[in-house]
């Protein structure tokens, strides 16, 4: 198995021109033949092109120099020399090529098929380009321009829509293999996922793609754990999803200490719309741990699952799905918006003006319960009856 590489640094160089030729024709019965030297060929170009079939960059992995074939050089008789071959590199979607010392991007395949990076150099010309009547037999012919180098960062950046991140053990590739085919390594110990995974979740013929990174602890920018590297992994994705064991208690404790984090690596990540989940919703006292949350984050979607007994996992679904087509509609009139709709554990929470129904009032669901309140269907929709 390959190992998982999402950067490299290698140096380019595109192919020298071939030289053109000094040379004359000689021919029997043809006097003073006068000059014939061809003109040589191009040289190689370096082009980076899109592979479907790649996930990682580890295919290129110990090269040093990726360089294309040098034009070849001119022949008698007016023959031009051939052009070089194009070294073409073959790299993920979402493959990001920047030069080394400057930082400037030369090409993103996040949409395009390929790009040229460095262009080869263009052949010299035969002396059959400077016969004249002044110089009827000239012995001089153009040598092949050179060709550029540049010393390149090729990087991965994991195309997806929803970034899933979270503290070890948050259960976070478990909620993947529930939402998708993916089938990542799941054991009961930190750090199970060492590289990133992805998945798509699918859903009335409409895909989801959804990115899992290693879990982040606090203090990962300066080292600890697995760093936070892996979290650029999630810089292109419309929605963030943190995933929270309701287990170890402090959820809101938690949240703050991986957006703290993801702000030390990109503040525009952590500005991103936030999905917050509360996981393992069936253990004794989660409910609690959950209201925190909801009072804790008013204006980001709260949601609780259990993935080992699918609870809220439906939910979920619909949840992110509604993100995602509000991402594609764009921002609405504000005036004119709904009452923002919550779910979660299978409850349904109706937000108006920024406030939030108390853990005791009649016009909300008591999580901790378990029974539901007046006035609310159990699809979550007042019918201004006892339910």
């Amino acid at each position: 198995m390959k190992p998982f590489i999402d950067e490299i640094y290698v140096t380019l160089r595109s192919g020298r021109g071939g030289a053109g030729a000094v040379s004359f024709r000689r021919e029997k019965y043809v006097p003073r033949g006068g000059p014939d030297g061809g003109d040589g060929g191009r040289g190689g170009d370096v082009v980076v092109v899109r592979s479907d079939m790649l996930r990682t960059l580890s295919h290129l992995a110990g090269r040093n120099v990726i360089a294309a074939e040098a034009g070849h050089p001119g022949a008698g008789a007016c023959r031009h020399g051939r052009s070089g071959e194009p070294a073409r590199i073959e790299v993920p979607p979402g493959t990001v090529v920047r030069d080394a010392h400057t930082g400037e991007v030369l090409a993103d395949l996040t949409r395009a098929d390929e790009a040229k990076i460095l262009v080869g150099g263009r052949g010299g010309k035969g002396n059959v380009n400077f016969k004249s009547a002044r110089r009827q037999a000239p012995r001089y012919a153009q040598p092949g321009q050179p060709g550029q180098e540049c010393r390149a960062k090729i990087e991965l950046s994991l195309i997806a829509d929803v970034g899933l991140v979270g503290r070890p053990n948050a259960g976070k590739s478990s909620l993947l293999s529930a939402l998708s085919n993916a089938r990542p390594t799941v054991a009961e110990y930190p750090f199970t996922t060492r590289e990133p995974n992805l998945g798509v979740l699918r859903r009335d013929g409409a895909d989801l793609v959804i990115a899992d990174v290693p879990g982040i602890i606090e203090g990962a920018h300066e080292g600890r754990g697995l760093g936070f590297k892996f979290l650029k992994h999630v810089t292109r994705t419309a929605v963030l999803l943190i995933l929270v064991d309701l287990s170890e208690g402090n959820p809101v404790d938690t949240v703050e200490t991986v957006l703290a984090e993801v702000r030390e690596f990109d503040r525009s990540i952590a500005e991103k719309p936030k999905l917050v989940v509360g996981n393992k919703l069936d253990i004794l006292g989660s409910e609690d741990e959950l209201r925190k949350l909801t009072v804790a984050y008013p204006k980001d979607t709260v949601v609780g699952i259990s993935v080992a007994t699918r609870q809220g996992i439906p939910e979920l679904i619909r949840e992110l799905f509604a993100y995602r087509a509000g991402i594609e509609e764009g921002p609405g009139d504000a005036n004119t918006a709904e009452p923002e709709v919550r779910e979660g554990a299978g409850w349904r929470w109706e937000v108006a003006q920024g406030t939030r129904p108390s853990a005791g009032s009649s016009s909300g669901a008591d999580i901790g319960s378990g029974e539901k309140s007046e006035g609310y269907s159990p699809e979550g929709h007042s019918t201004g009856e006892p339910s």
